[in-house]
């Protein structure tokens, strides 16, 4: 990178907003890539040259032009809210912030087009105006951008009913702008969006996004306490399965992760385990039947006119719950599974006795191919990585299914394999390889799987 010269890049996009002062690159070269002690020590020191803030597709289309004249890699950044080192710099170069470009530019009934850099809270207070919001959100909820967490995230909040992100259905539509020596705009629809769901950015950059809603219920937060894990993790399944309770999250906690949630210390009991849940108003009658079905206690609730004021249940859930925990704790980590479709949950029980407190459960129920599953995203004393490869391991070797967040490669996280669809839309639109390099093992062996 030393033989660029940056005068004539910054010359070549004058009008354009940059940023050079190290302080402000460095805090935009970063993410939550520090939940892992091993991206920890790998992605440290990956800093970008300079970052760059463009408010319009023409001119995003003139920065990747200037970078493909001079060679130069380029990274896309949203709000910096993943936790896998998704758009950290590993070759420096330059930063594309799309935080100016939040606009959205129209809802209605069950759809909505909107610019990548628009925040998802912002966008649901706008939407619910006329009875819609998200399908489903990460626990980030209130600073992560939509483009975001199409490009890094996989799931979240409202997964329990609508599935996952690359699900047939919930991405309708994707503007992407390419790396070409004459870089131009392309329209992704249909099944062609998933070239770019959940690539990183690692195969265009994304100007704008047709999104599917949800209907926007009255939500309540609740907060049930029981005296037994195993009990608490039946009754999540038993709630996410009552088709009839129309719910939002369904997150099962055991002790002693509530401790490390200091918003909570005095309403919920020491040594409890509990269930975070957002439910319909309008299921709360059954929605209580249930819960004295598993001898369960409400310790919390709030009502629909309360929720997402103040304290929120969204930001005790998903990688949340790891920050909390991490906030007291620093030696903390995480693993993230999916565990079988099994209603005996055996495979949990037997986790839960085997590991005690080294590997403290947190499940959040969503959906997969028409099954319901509890995915654990359990929060991990750490000792050594090689103790975490062990305990990693230990439950592949007995059929969960482990999305590492030890890595910031993309098929080695979550994906397990090469997607050679997304292969090859990089290989017809980042030529050069400019966009997030290091992060597609598919592209770093490309010449095996082209």
């Amino acid at each position: 990178m030393t033989d660029i010269n940056w005068d004539n890049f910054r010359a070549e996009l004058s009008g354009i907003e940059m940023i050079t002062d190290k302080t402000q690159v460095k805090k935009l070269s970063q993410d939550y890539y520090h939940f892992s002690p091993i991206l920890q020590h790998e992605l440290k020191d990956k800093i970008g040259y300079i970052v760059v803030r463009p408010a319009t597709e023409a001119e995003i289309l003139q920065v990747a032009k200037v970078c493909v004249k001079y060679k130069i890699p380029l990274t896309v950044r949203g709000a910096g809210t993943g936790n896998y080192g998704q758009c950290i710099p590993l070759e420096g170069g330059v930063i594309l912030d799309i935080s100016k470009l939040n606009n959205i530019k129209w809802i209605k009934p069950g759809l909505a087009c909107m610019e990548p850099g628009v925040k998802m809270a912002a966008f649901d207070k706008q939407a619910r105006e006329i009875g819609w919001e998200l399908r489903m959100v990460p626990s980030t909820y209130r600073t992560a951008t939509i483009g975001g967490f199409i490009e890094g995230g996989s799931g979240g909040i409202g997964s329990i009913t609508y599935g996952q992100l690359r699900d047939r259905g919930n991405l309708q539509a994707a503007r992407v702008v390419t790396m070409e020596d004459e870089p131009k705009v392309i329209e992704l629809r249909g099944d062609d969006v998933q070239k770019v769901n959940h690539a990183y950015g690692t195969n265009g950059i994304i100007t704008e996004l047709e999104i599917p809603l949800a209907p926007a219920y009255p939500w309540s937060e609740i907060i049930v306490t029981f005296n037994d894990f195993m009990t608490s993790a039946r009754f999540g399944q038993a709630l996410a399965l009552s088709d009839g309770i129309i719910k939002k999250l369904v997150c099962v906690c055991a002790s002693p992760i509530p401790s490390y949630f200091t918003a909570f210390k005095d309403i919920i009991p020491e040594e409890k385990h509990v269930a975070l849940l957002i439910v319909s108003e309008t299921s709360l009658e059954p929605f209580q039947e249930l819960v004295k079905q598993y001898n369960g206690e409400i310790c919390y609730q709030k009502s629909s006119q309360e929720t997402g004021k103040g304290t929120t249940i969204i930001e005790y859930s998903w990688n949340h719950t790891t920050l909390h925990a991490r906030s007291v704790d620093p030696s903390i980590t995480y693993l993230q599974t999916l565990l079988p479709a099994d209603r005996k949950l055996e495979l949990l029980e037997h986790l839960y006795t085997h590991f005690g407190d080294e590997v403290m459960q947190h499940l959040e129920f969503l959906r997969l191919h028409g099954e319901m599953h509890p995915a654990s995203l359990q929060l991990v004393r750490f000792t050594t990585e090689e103790r975490l490869n062990e305990i990693i391991r230990y439950h592949e070797e007995r059929g969960a299914v482990i999305f590492n967040p030890h890595t910031y490669i993309l098929e080695d996280g979550g994906m397990k394999m090469i997607n050679l669809e997304q292969l090859q839309f990089k290989q017809e639109v980042d030529p050069y390889g400019l966009l997030n390099p290091g992060k597609m093992r598919a592209w770093l062996e490309r010449e095996k799987h082209l």
